[in-house]
């Protein structure tokens, strides 16, 4: 089995599958992360850190802020200037950011935080972050309570991200304040291809032996094929439900 921190720079090998797979963020959840720094008059610096191939980044310029993309990973940051134009991008990490100090309003990493060393993490962040900003962390879920997440789940096991939400969510530290959670539950209607694109741009399969891959993914398709509805232009899908749960920690004010 592939270590955490290769699994943790694995993306890259499956950039195209990550765009194509992973769903997009809700606004509602990116305006309510954003909200404690919004001020008339001025658009906000956000840097989003672990952007992938910008799903989040998208959502943020949507959003009205000044954004600069970071990632460890060169494949995962070219996808996303195909997705994104022009917003900066820079490799680094949560750990090392290439910004200088005070530099942004805001912090976002979707799908990102269980991957990183939390206090040297956080410390990072509020090197980077000006005096009452926000460190915002994301992630959408699936819903376990529904019987075919529970089926997909039980194929291509549960991720770092799913096992840290369920035991209790995110750790921080000084200087980031106690978060704040919210939740937004909603559905995703998706197609046989996007649904193996998907599970294709985890860590655990991008990672595992072929042979294993290749037993996930045509597991998957079977569940999908027994369980799949057909739509009134002949599109075969199913509905994931998902929840999108955001946490939010203000820097300290400087004396």
């Amino acid at each position: 089995m592939a270590s955490r921190d290769e699994m943790s720079r694995s993306f890259g090998a499956a950039a195209s599958a990550y765009e194509s797979g992973r769903p997009d963020y809700p606004r509602e959840a990116v305006e309510w992360l954003l909200a404690p720094v919004r001020s008339e008059g001025r658009a906000l610096r956000v840097a989003d850190v672990g952007a992938g191939t910008g799903k989040l980044t998208r959502t943020i310029v949507e959003a009205g802020a000044d954004v600069v993309a970071i990632d460890p990973d060169p494949d995962m940051l070219a996808t996303l200037r195909d997705n994104a134009h022009g917003v900066p991008t820079f490799v680094g990490t949560a750990e090392r950011m290439p910004l200088p100090d005070a530099s942004v309003d805001a912090l976002l990493l979707g799908q990102a935080w269980h991957w990183v060393d939390p206090p040297v993490a956080a410390a990072e962040c509020g090197r980077v972050l000006r005096s009452g900003g926000v460190l915002g962390l994301i992630w959408n879920v699936r819903d376990e309570s529904d019987a075919f997440v529970s089926g997909l789940t039980a194929i291509m096991h549960a991720s770092s991200a799913e096992r840290m939400i369920a035991d209790g969510g995110p750790v921080v530290g000084e200087p980031i304040g106690d978060l704040e959670k919210r939740v937004w539950t909603w559905t995703r209607t998706i197609g046989r291809d996007a649904l193996l694109d998907m599970v294709a741009s985890r860590s655990y399969v991008i990672t595992a032996p072929a042979d294993e891959r290749e037993r996930i993914l045509r597991r998957v398709g079977e569940l999908f094929d027994g369980a799949s509805r057909m739509t009134g232009d002949g599109a075969e899908v199913v509905d994931l439900p998902y929840r999108t749960e955001a946490f939010r920690g203000i820097r300290g004010i400087d004396r």
